[in-house]
């Protein structure tokens, strides 16, 4: 009604609104709209990446679980999602995205924690620099940020001292009694790798091909290098 009786400019001509008494027709959202508006927020965009890279970091720790990789890779492609309806700075996506290779990349290598510190400065300076607007509700929020990433970079920390810690441990059993268990590999072999057995990370050559979470029988033992070769199915 506030408008009721306005006249608008339609080209050369001046026509005059009469809305009072117009019926209103709504048309609601979908559900697609529904959920790129609940997510459309930077820091859930944040949140969205930091529970994806957790997710693939836990199963890299412990292959085969397969539900943490599931729920990390669903998140990552929300977060993405979340991000395409968001003024995005593209430098921002790409260092955010660096901290996440690097977070992964000291699960995998030994760097004493150089990586991890990388990895921190890279994801805060990318989720500071992530949306390229100057409005006040489109900024990432500081107090969200901080713990968030930190908590990423403790869990990572956490991961690779116990990488380390089970890697290094000495064995726990004569060698010889090791022949004939079973292990699990952690990592594609062709034909080194590494497989978890009894608790433990050890080195391992496989004498045929193996994928990351398939079982292994142990052949030998060499030092602290294991021999190992696919498991076959009893019949």
């Amino acid at each position: 009604e506030q408008i009721d009786g306005r006249s608008v400019a339609m080209g050369q001509a001046a026509l005059t609104l009469h809305t009072k008494g117009a019926a209103v027709l709504e048309f609601p959202m979908g559900w697609r709209l529904d959920l790129l508006k609940a997510i459309s927020d930077p820091n859930i965009a944040i949140l969205l990446m930091t529970v994806g890279t957790i997710g693939i970091l836990a199963e890299l720790y412990n292959p085969g679980a397969i539900l943490p990789g599931v729920v990390g890779a669903i998140s990552l492609i929300m977060a993405f999602y979340s991000l395409q309806s968001l003024p995005i700075n593209y430098a921002g996506v790409l260092l955010v995205l660096l901290g996440i290779v690097l977070f992964i990349l000291e699960f995998t290598v030994t760097s004493y924690g150089i990586l991890t510190l990388g990895g921190l400065a890279a994801m805060v300076l990318g989720s500071l620099m992530l949306v390229k607007t100057d409005a006040p509700f489109l900024q990432v929020s500081l107090s969200f940020l901080i713990p968030t990433i930190l908590t990423v970079a403790g869990i990572v920390s956490a991961m690779t001292w116990l990488a380390l810690k089970a890697k290094r441990r000495r064995p726990a059993m004569g060698a010889s009694r090791m022949v004939g268990d079973v292990a699990v590999a952690r990592t594609d072999m062709h034909p080194r790798g590494q497989v978890l057995l009894h608790g433990e990370i050890w080195e391992a050559i496989s004498e045929e091909p193996l994928r990351a979470g398939e079982q292994a029988e142990v052949k030998a033992v060499q030092g602290l290098t294991l021999t190992v070769a696919p498991r076959r199915p009893s019949i």
